[in-house]
């Protein structure tokens, strides 16, 4: 059974996710902030330790090996950064008040995150495509977001008569992302030999970190009641929303790829990076910039469900791409 789920997407690690959410349903108390674990305090420590580890990982020797494709390169920052917020801006402004402003928030956050690395690699591995420039690209994603993600929140919110507190927001990515990162970059070499030992350790260790901030914000939305307001509607919004904008997302780019003229390698890149949404760096950066908010579990829903999603439909691209060459 577990090898049929691993087959199509289904790792242990969704499974924990679906877990941390249910857990969250019936024990908020002890998930909630100052509840009793704890569980803010050490979700802030857990931010720095997910970019501390990522920073560690990140191999700046593969990031040359794909440096000079730049119409590969274009594509895919363009659908990240560009692509995706226009169609979340745009479904905002269509359905107006019939979608919950939360619901709608949580999609434009979506939206404006960065691509994932892990699985935009592995997928475009299993489909036998360009794996250096899926490593650049994801790569670069994510360092990009690291400031275009907030500053993209903040316009959406500030279009909507709210906004952050840029200035406290940006502090926090400094002291929680981009210290501990480029920290992590400074011990890589004295570490490597380390990294490689322990790397299915580490792994798990950030997995850990993203399942606890997600047991508390949930936690948080659960104790401050947010969720008794939101009927089936809610759910199949969110679910149908962020299947949506994948499949439209990926249908968009595969013809774009085409009509570009990408090689087989190149287009399967551009279509895997182009539509992945990182989970790993959304939940954190979503902790940094909305706190202890009680609507923080309805930010993130969108995000954890399209996680979800385009993992089972990669997966199953990914692997039928692979049995046609």
């Amino acid at each position: 059974m577990f090898k049929l789920l691993a087959r199509i997407g289904i790792d242990g690690f969704l499974l924990g996710l679906v877990s941390m959410v249910a857990l969250a349903w019936v024990l908020p108390d002890f998930g909630k902030s100052g509840g009793h674990l704890h569980m803010d305090a050490i979700t802030v420590y857990g931010v720095a330790l997910v970019f501390l580890l990522y920073g560690l990982t990140l191999p700046p020797e593969r990031m040359k090996a794909g440096l000079v494709n730049w119409r590969l390169h274009l594509v895919v920052q363009t659908s990240t950064f560009l692509l995706f917020p226009a169609l979340a801006w745009g479904a905002a402004l269509a359905l107006g008040g019939r979608v919950s402003p939360d619901l709608m928030l949580g999609f434009f956050f979506l939206a404006a995150l960065p691509s994932t690395i892990s699985s935009s690699v592995a997928m475009t591995s299993i489909a036998r495509g360009n794996v250096a420039g899926a490593i650049f690209n994801a790569t670069l994603s994510s360092l990009l977001g690291v400031v275009l993600t907030p500053l993209w929140v903040n316009w959406y919110l500030s279009s909507s008569g709210a906004s952050l507190d840029l200035g406290k927001v940006l502090l926090k990515i400094v002291l929680l992302v981009l210290l501990p990162i480029v920290l992590g970059q400074v011990l890589r070499p004295w570490l490597r030999g380390w990294l490689e030992r322990n790397m299915k350790w580490l792994k798990s260790l950030d997995r850990l970190t993203i399942l606890l901030i997600v047991f508390n914000s949930f936690s948080d939305s659960v104790a401050e009641g947010v969720w008794e307001g939101q009927g089936s509607g809610f759910v199949l919004q969110a679910v149908g929303g962020a299947a949506l904008l994948f499949a439209f997302v990926f249908l968009l780019l595969r013809l774009v790829c085409r009509g570009l003229g990408f090689n087989r390698e190149d287009a399967i890149a551009g279509v895997f990076c182009g539509t992945k949404k990182s989970l790993a760096t959304g939940v954190p950066m979503a902790k940094i910039m909305f706190g202890a908010s009680p609507v923080l579990g309805l930010i993130i829903a969108p995000t954890i469900l399209y996680h979800l999603i385009q993992l089972i439909a990669a997966g199953i691209i990914a692997r039928k791409w692979q049995d046609e060459v």
